[in-house]
């Protein structure tokens, strides 16, 4: 009696197991299929930042210090505003978080090609870019959000903004560079 159960509940066990397979199956397919538009995303936009930073390094502070300490302070408290917007943001956080959830997915696969570059690249970009930017330059930024930019305080803030601010900068930019280049290797 027994065995006639096991058999007849057989090709339904066959069915839930193959069904389950063809589930994995399909997720890996799809899995593999997104992770191409979505590296290619994480490459990009990590070089997009990176050359937004690498402006703001190279001339934009420079140009910001030529100016008298209140109007670089009041244009530099302007950036800080208008920077924050949905594209930047998207630029900004998107490929941490695509970053990650790709390395999520190939950390089960490190033998994987490319598995590596993207692990390196998502802890350059979190750390070095995302990381550096909470811990160096948005404190920075807060302190001159509220200065006054024609005070003798916000004269003394201005001079130590300028060269702080910029270090973390150049800092943040290299290692989203790094990341872009290592993004871009894990493809």
């Amino acid at each position: 009696m027994t065995i006639t159960r096991h058999r007849r509940n057989r090709p339904h066990q066959l069915f839930v197991t193959l069904f389950t397979l063809t589930l994995v199956g399909s997720y890996m397919v799809v899995a593999q299929d997104v992770r191409l538009p979505i590296g290619l995303f994480v490459a990009i936009a990590s070089a997009l930042t990176a050359g937004i930073f690498f402006a703001f390094s190279t001339f934009v502070m420079q140009a910001l210090g030529q100016q008298t300490a209140a109007a670089g302070i009041a244009a530099m408290q302007s950036i800080n505003i208008t920077v924050i917007n949905p594209w930047f943001m998207l630029v900004f956080f998107g490929p941490g978080v695509a970053g990650l959830v790709l390395t999520l997915t190939t950390f089960r696969q490190l033998d994987q090609p490319g598995a590596l570059y993207w692990l390196a690249g998502t802890v350059f970009y979190i750390i070095g870019t995302i990381g550096v930017t909470i811990a160096g330059n948005i404190p920075l930024n807060d302190a001159l959000a509220v200065v006054n930019p024609d005070s003798a305080a916000g004269a003394t803030l201005w001079a130590t903004y300028l060269t702080d601010w910029t270090f973390w900068n150049h800092v943040r930019t290299v290692a989203a560079a790094i990341a872009a280049v290592l993004f871009t290797l894990a493809l």
